[in-house]
């Protein structure tokens, strides 16, 4: 359930686009992950921080991208979010507080140097598709990074997570695999 909450702003953003225009989808991107969190508050009754920072850029570039009548605000939310997340990351592993750790590390337990290796694996992906979303959003038509934005980023971002839990699953210790495997 809580994934489909993660996914359901991106479908709505998706499927607005598709019968109206990006004017509209941005502005139901807004309303969308509005809801996302107080739909996931109701539930859970919390919201993570990422879910908080996503609604702010949503809200700041959405925003700006209606008044100003302008797509390229919106196109701009997908870098800086992106940019954020390497940031984060980065800093995170600096002050030996990685965060990837703090999220997975009771289920996925590793040595901190295979944390260090996905956090900065991580710091690249991040890195490479707020760039690749430049080059998309700014040299493509508006269609081509719609689609690229909901599926090609999409589709990339689980297949890194798949290469992680994998990665991660081969460098546990023995005994944690088998507690896994239970």
């Amino acid at each position: 359930m809580k994934q489909l909450l993660d996914f359901l702003p991106l479908v709505i953003f998706f499927a607005v686009y598709k019968m109206f225009d990006i004017y509209t989808a941005s502005g139901a991107l807004i309303a969308a992950t509005a809801l996302q969190l107080i739909v996931t508050y109701a539930l859970y009754k919390k919201i993570e921080k990422m879910h908080i920072v996503t609604f702010v850029m949503v809200t700041f570039f959405g925003t700006l991208t209606l008044v100003f009548h302008d797509d390229s605000f919106i196109k701009w939310k997908v870098t800086v979010i992106y940019a954020l997340f390497a940031i984060a990351l980065t800093v995170s592993q600096w002050l030996n507080k990685p965060i990837l750790k703090s999220m997975l590390g009771k289920e996925l337990i590793v040595a901190d140097k295979i944390w260090a290796h996905v956090t900065w694996y991580w710091v690249c992906f991040f890195i490479a598709c707020a760039l690749i979303n430049i080059y998309v959003a700014f040299s493509l038509s508006q269609e081509t990074w719609v689609n690229f934005k909901v599926f090609g980023l999409t589709a990339l971002t689980l297949v890194n997570t798949v290469i992680t839990v994998i990665y991660l699953f081969k460098n546990m210790p023995e005994e944690h695999k088998k507690e896994l495997k239970k």
